[in-house]
């Protein structure tokens, strides 16, 4: 794991941004014990429809949950909104918006306990000692992105963006039915430094949010007579 976690590292370190395919993070979070990843993937058909979409759209269905990350262990925090300014999300942003919760099943899960882990030692490595804080706040955001024949889904309404935090992961969980979704990443004059496609569970993309941009191209259905959906797992890291 160290090896991974050493050249995902150099990777941000050196352009602000990492593309991990799905076999270097499934064997990576095996090593930190994930397990039952289907019955992980399965929660996300239990997501609640996100009411605070100000382009009025309802293609994005989510659950939010916020943790407490220290070399001693991850433990998870009271419920709360999720806040973002304006100057992060000039979409959605300058309000608090209450999600769903994750459910306490999901919170204590192999799967999501691996990727709590991993991203902490991650993260932790990637920050210099002097300024590495005792505990980081992290929050996990379960996403669904629905599409229809006719009605793309937006993974990022606001466009190209950052999230107002220090580290971002963002893990494939399923793609169904679905076209397009392309990654975009710049860097602070939104000149392009690179992009790509998440295509397979498991595939991951890392971010230095104080140096890249990230947005992701709609969605639409590759059989237009049938929904389809792209599930993400969102995780980020801030001092807190």
């Amino acid at each position: 794991m160290a090896e991974t976690l050493a050249e995902i590292a150099q990777s941000v370190t050196r352009t602000g941004f990492a593309l991990v395919r799905a076999p270097e993070m499934r064997a990576m979070l095996e090593a930190a014990g994930l397990a039952d990843w289907d019955g992980f993937a399965g929660s996300w058909g239990d997501l609640g429809v996100d009411t605070y979409m100000a382009d009025g759209g309802r293609y994005r269905r989510r659950r939010f949950a916020v943790f407490r990350a220290t070399p001693e262990g991850i433990a998870r925090k009271p419920h709360q909104p999720h806040y973002q300014s304006r100057d992060y999300n000039p979409l959605n942003g300058d309000i608090e918006r209450w999600f769903e919760p994750v459910t306490d099943s999901i919170a204590a899960h192999p799967a999501l306990r691996a990727i709590l882990g991993t991203c902490n030692r991650l993260f932790d490595r990637l920050t210099p000692k002097q300024t590495r804080p005792v505990a980081w706040h992290v929050e996990i955001h379960q996403f669904r992105i629905e599409a229809h024949a006719g009605a793309e889904g937006r993974p990022t309404p606001e466009g190209m963006h950052r999230d107002g935090v220090d580290w971002v992961l963002v893990l494939l969980v399923n793609r169904v039915n679905i076209q397009s979704g392309e990654t975009t990443i710049a860097d602070l004059r939104q000149n392009p430094l690179g992009s790509f496609t998440l295509t397979e569970p498991l595939d991951a993309a890392v971010t230095d949010d104080n140096r890249v941009y990230h947005g992701v191209t709609p969605v639409t259905p590759l059989d237009p007579t049938r929904p389809g959906h792209r599930d993400v797992l969102v995780v980020t890291f801030r001092r807190e």
